[in-house]
């Protein structure tokens, strides 16, 4: 899967509603999922046919790379369901998960690219059946965090649609740096 057609047959044409009939519900996690699906779509695309070299290089002044960025969005979007399913407690912060998520930016030694498009795909199929059932409407208070303001709540239809924000960006991060690279773009 590495062209814009290969993704087109991944989707219907036009809106999720058709596969979800009339049912508002069904139609918003339709329509999550497309969108989740096609951002995914992109940044696997970007890292395509990259060597481990390649994927660990730097060619901006951002310390980013493609296997950075792959390994982060998973590492974020697993962290995120964990919130889901588990409340503020599944993303206490704390010294060693700032490393954690510091880390998370970088294919360490031992890691391969092959290993973290791995990874991604374990926890994009967790998060597809999580969205296949759970209540949107269910929140969970945030974590205390100096980017959180006190007291907010996020529903799983926020933190979802914050993976959805999060894996768009850094699908675009991703196709700079393999333009950068060597030439290649995800869309044309």
């Amino acid at each position: 899967m590495n062209t814009i057609e290969d993704y087109k047959a991944l989707t219907p044409a036009g809106t999720s509603t058709g596969a979800a009939g009339d049912d508002p519900a069904a139609i918003e996690r339709a329509d999550l999922l497309d969108l989740l699906t096609k951002h995914r779509f992109f940044l696997r695309v970007t890292a395509d046919g990259l060597t481990n070299e390649q994927a660990s290089t730097r060619t901006t002044v951002s310390a980013l790379t493609v296997g950075g960025l792959v390994k982060h969005v998973a590492f974020c979007e697993r962290g995120w369901v964990d919130f889901i399913l588990n409340g503020p407690a599944a993303m206490a912060m704390t010294e060693d998960s700032y490393a954690e998520h510091g880390d998370s930016f970088r294919l360490l030694p031992g890691e391969t690219l092959e290993g973290v498009l791995a990874t991604y795909a374990e926890v994009a199929a967790r998060t597809d059946a999580l969205l296949a059932e759970v209540d949107l409407n269910s929140s969970h208070p945030l974590p205390e965090a100096p980017w959180f303001p006190p007291n907010a709540r996020w529903t799983a239809r926020r933190a979802l649609t914050h993976i959805v924000a999060e894996t768009a960006q850094h699908a675009g991060h991703a196709d700079i740096i393999r333009e950068s690279l060597d030439g290649s773009r995800t869309m044309g």
